[in-house]
């Protein structure tokens, strides 16, 4: 006699067996072909150009092309690491964007937790509102506002000299560049960043605060052994997930805010391609250079998704 677990398997077979109803296939047709215009232009901006990687070993010359042009082999690899200022080049990126994001991830996770605190709905949505806001412009629009608060004779300058601080020149100063492009970009972004720390907090189990509550736990308390453990996967994997940018100090804010005079302190991977491979026309020194940062970052990414796997249960790809 069958039992109910094998006439429950048999029904599951039979079910796959079934051939998938046309309306339902005509669907699926529509939806890949839907796809299509994605895909074509995500290999035609995306992969075509990858056969430009060849000029990183060559002297490409442009009327030649890349056919043409005259294989040199890892030339333009040891150009690089022969170079007195790549060692400040490597430093100014790591360095910028190491601040951006540490800085960054923990302003966000605070502000997400005050934000949490506020009970009333509009005063919350008002708050989000204005700090999401400068997430969504560019850098383009914020360099001339940024210029403007920070030069010689800027609202902020003059506030900070107020107070006695004086002769602080920050887009002219090695010293304080650094500290203004972490600081702007933090500002630009920690807000919006804090959407999914947020979303992890909400989805904490109320019971926990109930019970800690009952235990006498202080605001801080609760946050420390409650909201902090409950979001601790989110921010390890954020965390996590952030080191192929490493290398990205970004490119838009510093080429919109630096000049030669903090060359020195600002000077970055991305702005030294394009002022050498661009502007100076070495094409294939300048591709050499951001092919070798791309490689470092798909090692990093790789590396941050086995680590993410193993810590967080959680991956990319």
């Amino acid at each position: 006699m069958a039992t109910n677990q094998d006439l429950s398997l048999a029904t599951s077979q039979e079910s796959k067996k079934q051939p998938m109803p046309n309306r339902e296939r005509k669907n699926q047709v529509m939806f890949h072909l839907m796809m299509i215009p994605g895909l074509l232009f995500l290999i035609i901006f995306t992969y075509v150009p990858m056969a430009g990687v060849a000029m990183a070993f060559q002297n490409y010359i442009p009327a030649k092309g890349l056919l043409g042009s005259h294989w040199i082999g890892l030339a333009h690899f040891q150009r690089l690491f022969s170079l007195p200022d790549v060692g400040l080049l490597f430093r100014n990126t790591i360095v910028i964007a190491l601040g951006k994001i540490m800085i960054g991830t923990v302003l966000s996770i605070i502000f997400a937790i005050l934000l949490n605190e506020i009970r009333v709905i509009f005063l919350k949505k008002s708050v989000q509102t204005i700090v999401y806001l400068p997430h969504f412009l560019s850098w383009v629009v914020l360099s001339a506002v940024v210029m403007n608060m920070f030069n010689l004779d800027g609202s902020i300058t003059q506030m900070l000299e107020a107070i006695g601080l004086k002769n602080l020149n920050f887009l002219g100063s090695n010293k304080l560049f650094q500290p203004l492009l972490v600081g702007t970009d933090v500002w630009k972004e920690f807000g919006y960043s804090s959407v999914v720390y947020l979303a992890a907090i909400t989805s904490i189990d109320p019971g926990l605060y109930e019970a800690a509550s009952i235990d006498g736990a202080s605001w801080f308390r609760k946050v420390w052994h409650v909201t902090l453990p409950g979001m601790m996967t989110i921010i390890l994997l954020l965390a996590i997930m952030n080191l192929p940018n490493i290398l990205n100090a970004g490119f838009d804010q510093v080429y919109n805010l630096y000049s030669p005079m903090v060359y020195e302190s600002g000077d970055i991977l991305d702005t030294y391609v394009y002022r050498v491979g661009l502007i100076g026309r070495q094409y294939s020194f300048g591709t050499a250079v951001g092919l070798f940062k791309a490689v470092i970052g798909a090692v990093l990414m790789i590396g941050a998704n086995e680590i993410a796997g193993r810590y967080t249960d959680r991956k990319m790809f």
